[in-house]
């Protein structure tokens, strides 16, 4: 089998078989496959598409380039969730809690930010003396203890998909649906879960800009994830301003406990609500979604989340007080008023220019060696279909750095735009994906 005849294969229009995949996959991540080779073959996949078995092979020839983690030793049926990235987007600190007080474990494998991205463990560091470093053993064994355990993604964990998704960034490879969706779900599939909720993007702050995209996206990994055995949900929701009202690693810990609390913002809630209600069917706790959601409104009711998030937390070296006492979080020494500068309705916020704004603050990570400050971001005060006065605070910059607040102010005002009319109300959530079809709302 040579490369050159698998890219002239795609190139014309083929279908590559198992065989010729694994060969391109296998032999790129042993080093044998040279880089410009296997950028033909992505550029010849990005203009000619690939199959639903193509990507479906693909995305197991990437899992099976590394090791894959075995979680049989978990009771029950372990369901995953996946957000393919937001602003403002602490679901996991919510869900987690919410889900395991009801019953169902939470296996949860994470990663750090990168980008205006923020990654989970790096909020969850926010708490004092919290690890997602573990054994393999130690994992299993709070998943099984406390039901709730989130780790750090080795390199093993389909090391194909690191090499691959590196040159897909220099090539202009990126955008395409079925390497986008392989990427993702090998990731997931090798992170061991029965069942595997996504949360899908969509908006100025999402990897997809439009809901015909993120729709397609979404199917197109429920096809994977349904080919490989894997029952799979994914929930369509809007990133076309940020998720909630805080940015930034410790202001999103605050924020969601606050929410565990009963206190927390409306869309935050919501949309964990959603996923919730779908991880506990999937999980088999309970027969229905409205079933599902009467539970985990129970849990927020009677304190048992919040108490999860305690058991999670100590189980994984962190500071529990901090919990009871938020205010002790990582804060920063400035905070800087944002005013509106005219009358009118905020009729969009555009969620990129905010997360970059965090981003200066140093809230995420501009390369993998950035250390992040996680004391410092952005509070929003007013959200879309307010109606504001010259003025009026729109947000609160949190900043060790009166410089970069001056630059970040800039991206604030960028990100708002301020109108005489009203704007329409956006949907939460744009629609359901299922083996069974597309439900649109």
């Amino acid at each position: 089998m040579r490369m050159y005849d698998i890219i002239l294969k795609k190139r014309n229009g083929g279908e590559l078989t198992k065989e010729e995949i694994e060969f391109f996959v296998n032999g790129y991540t042993r080093g044998e496959i040279p880089d410009y080779q296997v950028s033909a073959l992505l550029m010849a996949i990005y203009f000619q598409k690939m199959s639903k078995k193509e990507t479906a092979d693909l995305t197991m020839a990437m899992v099976n380039s590394g090791e894959t983690i075995d979680l049989s030793a978990i009771e029950g049926i372990k369901v995953d969730k996946h957000s393919t990235g937001g602003v403002g987007d602490k679901t996991t600190l919510v869900l987690g809690p919410i889900v395991a007080a009801a019953g169902a474990p939470v296996a949860k494998m994470s990663g750090r930010g990168l980008g205006h991205t923020g990654g989970t463990i790096d909020k969850l560091e926010s708490i004092r003396g919290f690890s997602a470093e573990m054994t393999r053993e130690q994992f299993i064994d709070n998943v099984n203890r406390v039901k709730l355990a989130v780790g750090g993604q080795t390199a093993d964990l389909a090391p194909a998909d690191k090499k691959l998704y590196a040159l897909r960034d220099v090539t202009g490879t990126v955008d395409n649906v079925s390497l986008i969706a392989s990427s993702i779900m090998s990731k997931k599939i090798a992170s061991g879960a029965n069942s595997i909720v996504l949360d899908v993007k969509t908006g100025t702050g999402a990897f997809m800009k439009t809901v015909d995209d993120s729709f397609e996206l979404a199917k197109e990994m429920v096809d994977i994830g349904t080919s490989l055995n894997r029952n799979t949900v994914a929930v369509i929701s809007d990133m076309d301003q940020p998720l909630g009202f805080a940015v930034g690693n410790a202001l999103e810990v605050k924020e969601a406990i606050d929410t565990l609390m009963g206190n927390g913002p409306e869309d935050l809630l919501e949309l964990c609500m959603v996923l919730g209600s779908y991880m506990l069917v999937l999980a088999e706790k309970a027969k229905n979604t409205d079933e599902a959601r009467a539970v985990l409104e129970k849990t927020i009711k009677n304190g048992s989340a919040l108490e999860k998030l305690k058991e999670f937390v100590s189980a994984q070296g962190g500071d529990v007080s901090l919990i009871d006492n938020p205010d002790m979080l990582p804060g920063a020494k400035y905070q800087v008023e944002v005013k509106a500068r005219i009358d009118g309705y905020i009729s969009k916020i555009v969620a990129s220019e905010i997360g970059l704004a965090a981003l200066v603050l140093g809230a995420g990570r501009e390369t993998k060696e950035s250390a992040i400050d996680h004391s410092v971001g952005i509070v929003i005060k007013e959200k879309v279909g307010a109606y504001v006065r010259k003025g009026d605070t729109i947000a609160v910059i949190h900043t060790n750095d009166l410089e970069k607040a001056k630059d970040a102010e800039e991206r604030i005002h960028e990100a708002y735009n301020i109108t005489e009319n009203k704007p329409e109300k956006r949907p939460l959530i744009f629609g359901i994906v299922t083996k069974d079809g597309i439900q649109r709302f």
